[in-house]
Parts: C-alpha cells; sequence; structure tokens
C-alpha cells in the first residue's frame, strides 16, 4: 500500500511550513498515523513529532452541457498534517 500520495503546496501549508515547521500530505484513506509517520520518516530521513490527520468526504459537482446536466462526484480522501522536530526541513523542490 503507497502510503504518501502527493505533498499538499498551498500557500496556507507553505507558510505553516516556515513558521510551525508543519508539512501536508494527502494520504491513503485507509492509513493511520504511526503509519503515515513512518512513511515520513523513512521517504524524507527526518523526525516526526507529530501527525494530524482529517478526513474529507468527496463533493457532488453538477454543470450543465448540450446532452444535459451531468452530476458527478470528487474522490474522498485523507489529508495529514505532519510536525516536524525543531532544525528539521523537507524541500520539495529540491529533485526539479
Amino acid at each position: 500500500m503507497e502510503i504518501l500520495i502527493k505533498p499538499i503546496l498551498t500557500e496556507k501549508m507553505t507558510i505553516q511550513g516556515d513558521k510551525l515547521n508543519r508539512y501536508g500530505f494527502i494520504v491513503d484513506r485507509r492509513a493511520n498515523k504511526l503509519q503515515v509517520k513512518e512513511a515520513v520518516e523513512q521517504m524524507y530521513n527526518v523526525i516526526v513529532v507529530d501527525v494530524n490527520t482529517m478526513n474529507y468526504r468527496g463533493k457532488t459537482k453538477s454543470r450543465y452541457t448540450k446532452a444535459g446536466m451531468i452530476v458527478g462526484r470528487t474522490n474522498h480522501y485523507k489529508k495529514a498534517i505532519v510536525t516536524l522536530k525543531n532544525g528539521d526541513k523537507i524541500d520539495f523542490y529540491s529533485n526539479i
């Protein structure tokens, strides 16, 4: 099971990374906090102090087209906010 799906690279998470040493990830919905902590520590070689997780339900979306109204839904997902030890940093742009 791939635990870390992708990092969250928004303005809000960038500010939290600079000020509070917190980083956000979209993670597998079945993963628990211990698995998220282990995955981040292995992938980025940092020490994780705290993990907060939150589940999001997919929103229903609808739009009008020539063929009529189309109704669909975005995916459910789980978000994890990881707090690192002081002095540790994650640079998402290093391997570009």
